[in-house]
């Protein structure tokens, strides 16, 4: 069950409870869940109950028992605790990871990209305007946070405050609707004190996304470096040892299956992956994706030595499983990538 699926099985667990007569309240549009915070537990967790329990006149841990009572007839779900005030706590099936690898290898590089066509924080149910100050970092954020917009569905014309050097098209591969013109600064993040242009498209981007907006980025040949230190390396290497891993398993024959797979931190990192793009989106904040890629990384690397039979072993389930959640991180790396304007090689 991928987060927008339990986000909808919460959302039905209300409506459940109002038809059935055991809440009194208009059943709320849009549900979230998200990982658990400081006394949480399980998978994801959701505050809906707290959203609607003054409406429906019962403190919020009632509201939150009525739910979790909803919930635990709802498949895909092992075990539901109210914490706190009425946070409703979800611990999911094992059969979560496949649904998950199912659902990200189904969508593709569009996993985790929404339809909200200009509503929500994002937009005001219109175009969603974008005015980036006449500065190399500001450029290129513009750049990113429209593709980030338009991931979400929202409809983005974007403008500078001045004329764009050529350079900063053709080295860093910016570009805006319009220059010039009248109207407030909406992009302005703290100037960088060095030229990226050296550091070539995806290194430079990279340097100017990778910090968040108020912070100033650090110059140097570091993200050109290929080692650990490097978090841009780390990204981009952990997606090609992703897309050989498939390569090397059709050499020998098999493919991948999403099964069961022991890796939660894999798991979690790309099922909070929609949650990452639709908040860098709404708070203009690329950094956010950069640096949740390197989380996915991360938590990748492990797993790949255990994704091909050594020696004569045979394929089995675990490992055609292990190939489809390194099929389904590196589909994510790359989907996460693209949006930054960065390339993702096969080959490192």
């Amino acid at each position: 069950m991928t987060p927008v699926e339990l986000s909808r099985t919460v959302l039905h667990a209300v409506r459940r409870a109002v038809e059935e007569g055991e809440l009194a309240v208009a059943v709320p549009e849009r549900v979230v869940v998200a990982p658990p915070g400081p006394g949480g537990c399980g998978d994801y967790a959701t505050n809906v109950a707290l959203q609607i329990a003054r409406s429906a006149g019962q403190p919020a841990p009632r509201v939150a028992e009525v739910i979790r009572g909803q919930l635990l007839r709802a498949g895909g779900i092992r075990e539901v605790v109210v914490t706190g005030p009425g946070f409703i706590n979800m611990r999911l099936q094992d059969a979560a990871s496949a649904d998950l690898v199912r659902e990200i290898l189904r969508c593709g590089s569009r996993y985790g990209h929404g339809s909200r066509n200009g509503s929500g924080s994002s937009g005001g149910g219109g175009v969603v305007s974008l005015r980036a100050a006449r500065d190399v970092r500001a450029v290129v954020q513009l750049d990113v946070v429209a593709r980030l917009l338009r991931s979400q569905g929202c409809v983005v014309e974007t403008s500078c405050a001045g004329a764009l050097d050529t350079a900063w098209g053709s080295g860093l591969g910016v570009r805006v609707d319009r220059t010039g013109g009248d109207g407030p600064v909406g992009v302005r993040p703290v100037p960088v004190s060095f030229d990226p242009l050296p550091l070539g498209r995806d290194a430079g981007r990279w340097a100017l996304l990778y910090p968040a907006p108020g912070d100033r980025p650090r110059a140097g040949d570091e993200y050109l470096v290929q080692r650990e230190s490097n978090p841009l390396f780390r990204v981009r290497y952990a997606h090609a040892r992703c897309r050989a891993a498939v390569r090397n398993a059709g050499d020998l024959g098999f493919g991948a299956e999403p099964g069961s797979v022991e890796a939660p931190g894999l798991v979690q990192a790309l099922a909070d992956y929609p949650r990452v793009l639709a908040g860098a989106a709404d708070h203009r904040s690329p950094d956010r994706l950069a640096r949740h890629l390197v989380t996915v990384a991360d938590a990748v690397l492990p797993l790949l030595p255990g994704v091909l039979p050594l020696g004569e072993e045979k394929p089995s389930a675990a490992h055609r499983a292990r190939l489809a959640l390194a099929e389904a991180a590196g589909t994510v790396l790359a989907g996460g990538l693209s949006l930054l304007g960065i390339d993702a090689p096969d080959h490192l």
